[in-house]
């Protein structure tokens, strides 16, 4: 692979370079060739660059990233979970990129943080369906029980005649199972002083 990327740059190269013996009498040109090379480099299809990692501010707009870094020279934190992609919105707003994450959330990235081009594999794997329950428990999640099912020593829900506790005439909330408020917490103000 290595050999086929030296070639074909190689044949890039000698695409724009005029021949040897004028190349040595012509320092101005040598820098004209450099930047032919940079605009053709520039203007390259985007499919051909996907799984490059690069900084941000080297990628068009538009263009969809993934893994991308949120302090630059820290690794890839955001967008490397199966199916996921990120996209560039704008141009570079001071030092930031805004990028569009996954769940339309845009966030402001420096634009010196790196990110690989293209979206990450297996975009199916949220639709995949579980055949049967023993598929799940190979993938290590334990089954999960209502606390109204259990005993009362082993959940503040648990009854023993499968009725709730968490509602209704009762007025209890919906507790972890060790005894916590789980929806809204523990109540801070008297509700008539609410009213």
């Amino acid at each position: 692979m290595a050999l086929y990327r030296f070639r074909s740059a190689s044949s890039l190269i000698s695409k724009f370079l005029p021949p040897s013996n004028t190349l040595r009498s012509f320092s101005s040109e040598t820098q004209s060739v450099k930047k032919k090379i940079m605009n053709y480099i520039a203007h390259l299809d985007i499919n051909s660059q996907i799984g490059s990692c690069m900084p941000l501010i080297a990628m068009q707009i538009d263009t969809i990233i993934h893994n991308i870094e949120v302090n630059p020279g820290y690794g890839g934190k955001l967008v490397h979970s199966t199916g996921t992609s990120a996209k560039l919105l704008k141009d570079p707003i001071g030092r930031y990129f805004l990028v569009m994450l996954p769940l339309k959330d845009e966030k402001l990235i420096d634009t010196k943080c790196q990110a690989m081009i293209g979206s990450v594999s297996n975009p199916s794997h949220n639709t995949k369906k579980l055949r049967k329950a023993g598929q799940s428990r190979w993938l290590g999640r334990r089954p999960v029980v209502k606390g109204m099912a259990m005993n009362p020593v082993d959940h503040p829900h648990g009854r023993g005649d499968g009725g709730t506790w968490s509602s209704g005439s009762h007025g209890r909330t919906s507790l972890t199972p060790r005894g916590k408020p789980c929806k809204s917490g523990y109540k801070t103000v008297s509700p008539k002083k609410r009213k």
